[in-house]
């Protein structure tokens, strides 16, 4: 039973998490953010019902102790498929088990989930249902505010209704319409307005409701403006591309009193974790990509980002090349190669 299950959403207590994102929160990325921030909710890939149900279980949802509290994002629309893999999520040992209702590629539209379930609010409802039914974890929706023509004040307020009633813990709202057509994935990233208000409306309604909103959220400033008005804010490429922000959360999100940890520090406490995985086979790259952003506009972040991109992919490639990124950014006579 996961000890976070009664205090991930309880409205009045702020919560900050670092997005789903696909390609890019894997285990390894999840576990160095946890070194940097304590608190942070952090969340899986999406990874589909079909994966887990009819593949390798292990190794879309192994993950390390340390990183909880930690929530595993499903991707399907079929509610007995999504029941299933929902208990299986729950026996693995996560906190939360979120359905997607706001991707909107290609592989998922071929699919009919993700932002297609806008569409079918019912259906969405009866999805999450299925998954209530099974496990005691929080079952939470991550949506968009629309599709396409769909009104966006009509189209959330039928999916939210529909998913609240069927019993979500917390709704995660991405603030931007989804365009199923004629955009790419990365263009619904950016081109479809921001609708802020819109999900500030929505807490308004319905004020014991856990609401969250993600996108377009670029600092730890703009996070302490969104939360007075919604209990959770979403970070996704900020957090990912500038990780150091993160060293900052627990106490600027959370207030805690403690001093944050420096880069370098938190990098070091990374170390063990590395070793393990480089003694499993584990390449350095796969580990090491997601570390990139760390010194983002220091001096020596060029020389620290070039000896991970370089070294960490050559045979046998280990630790030392990780100290030596590292001396890249502390040793001034290091810095004029920046």
């Amino acid at each position: 039973m996961s000890e976070h299950k009664d205090t991930l959403y309880k409205v009045g207590s702020p919560v900050f998490s670092v997005a789903p994102m696909l390609d890019w929160t894997d285990r390894h990325c999840r576990s160095y953010h946890r070194v940097l921030t304590s608190r942070s909710l952090l969340y899986t890939e999406m990874v589909t019902t079909g994966a887990l149900i009819h593949g390798d279980r292990a190794r879309h949802l192994d993950f390390n102790k340390g990183e909880q509290p930690v929530a595993c994002q499903l991707g399907g629309s079929n509610p007995k498929d999504l029941a299933e893999a929902a208990k299986m999520v729950e026996d693995w040992g996560y906190d939360e088990v979120n359905l997607n209702v706001g991707c909107p590629s290609d592989r998922v539209q071929n699919g009919s989930f993700g932002a297609c379930l806008m569409l079918e609010p019912q259906l969405v409802g009866e999805c999450i249902a299925a998954m209530k039914e099974v496990v005691s974890i929080p079952v939470t929706t991550k949506c968009r505010i629309g599709v396409d023509e769909q009104n966006e004040e009509e189209a959330l307020n039928a999916l939210v209704d529909d998913v609240l009633k069927a019993g979500t813990d917390g709704i995660w709202v991405h603030a931007r319409k989804a365009w199923l057509k004629g955009l790419s994935p990365k263009e619904n990233r950016d081109i479809p307005p921001l609708n802020y208000d819109l999900v500030y409306r929505l807490k308004q309604r319905l004020p014991e409701v856990f609401i969250g909103i993600n996108g377009g959220i670029q600092t730890l400033e703009e996070c302490k403006d969104h939360l007075t008005h919604v209990d959770g804010v979403m970070l996704g490429r900020a957090a990912y591309q500038n990780p150091a922000m993160l060293t900052l959360v627990d106490s600027e999100i959370y207030g805690d009193e403690s001093e944050a940890i420096l880069p370098a520090d938190a990098i070091r406490q990374y170390l063990p974790y590395i070793e393990a995985e480089l003694e499993k086979g584990t390449r350095l790259s796969h580990i090491t990509r997601h570390m990139l952003g760390t010194y983002q506009g220091v001096p020596g972040a060029r020389v620290f980002r070039r000896i991970l991109t370089v070294n960490a992919n050559k045979p046998g490639a280990g630790l030392d090349v990780v100290l030596e990124a590292l001396d890249a950014v502390e040793r001034p006579e290091r810095l004029a190669l920046a």
